[in-house]
């Protein structure tokens, strides 16, 4: 279905995971962003940008956030379009297995699609913070966004004011973390973002879009404080409770209380190392 739409945006929303869809369209050219997830949903964001096309021809590409299978699988459906995506993704060393998981995903619940189930080739490739591609007139600028994965970028359309975030600031998700610091350095980027570019729409890669900005900075600090709390459980060990009424305040809590598991092992496993490493360089110095 679609959770928002003006002149230029068109979210489509998957009724799995409230997985959002993007539909960019500008008088030069046509942006997809994470084609996902069932057959028939893929294919509604194909039919809409067919109809773009034939009111205006214009050039499509596809912008995908990060190479989590649940993004990249409507990749093959715009087999016309140029690819955008960070230096991560285009040299992902776990191609074959992305592909696997799409795969399982469909066999599972006994779907086919219409097209190859294939891993993105990369057209235009992202490798810095405030690196900028040019499409005709409309300019977007990419900023680097570890921490869910390594290969994680946001984008930012100026012009329209328009922030791409991929899986962060999701009003249905806690912080899924690959890397603890990595996901806290990209919270306090994705903060930056909002005061230095002239934000009017945040877009997630699960959940509600907002043209709030408080709304924004909102859930920056509510996955913050998640964060900080998971390394005070660790290294004070007093914030159990107070982590479980945090995850509680999600609607879909038993949905997702397996990733906060797994967040706590990510977590553990970086204290652990960051203390040995500290007793390390602390014999180090003794012994000088």
């Amino acid at each position: 279905m679609i959770v928002f739409k003006n002149k230029h945006v068109t979210v489509f929303q998957s009724s799995i995971v409230q997985t959002n869809s993007t539909v960019i369209e500008t008088e030069d050219m046509i942006l997809v962003v994470d084609p996902a997830w069932l057959p028939s949903e893929v294919e509604m964001l194909r039919v809409e940008v067919e109809k773009l096309i034939r009111e205006a021809d214009r050039p499509v590409y596809l912008l995908f956030t990060h190479s989590d299978f649940d993004h990249v699988l409507g990749y093959g459906a715009f087999p016309k379009a140029k690819t955008i995506a960070s230096i991560g993704v285009k040299e992902h060393s776990a191609k074959e297995e992305i592909v696997k998981k799409i795969k399982a995903f469909d066999d599972e619940i006994y779907v086919k699609r219409q097209y190859e189930i294939e891993f993105p080739q990369i057209n235009h490739v992202i490798v810095e913070d405030g690196q900028k591609l040019t499409l005709g007139a409309t300019v977007l600028t990419f900023y680097r966004a570890p921490g869910h994965t390594a290969d994680g970028i946001f984008t930012v359309i100026d012009s329209l004011g328009i922030f791409i975030g991929g899986d962060y600031l999701s009003d249905q998700e806690f912080p899924f973390i690959e890397n603890r610091k990595d996901y806290e350095r990209t919270l306090v980027k994705a903060a930056g973002i909002v005061e230095n570019h002239p934000i009017t729409l945040y877009i997630p890669g699960h959940g509600q879009p907002t043209d709030d900005t408080r709304e924004i900075i909102r859930r920056q600090q509510n996955d913050l404080q998640y964060i900080r709390k998971l390394t005070e459980l660790f290294s004070v060990g007093n914030k159990k409770n107070e982590l479980e009424e945090h995850i509680n305040q999600y609607e879909f809590i038993e949905g997702i209380r397996q990733e906060h598991d797994k967040n706590m092992e990510v977590v553990k496993k970086e204290i652990v190392q960051d203390t040995s490493q500290n007793l390390w360089n602390e014999d180090l110095e003794d012994r000088k």
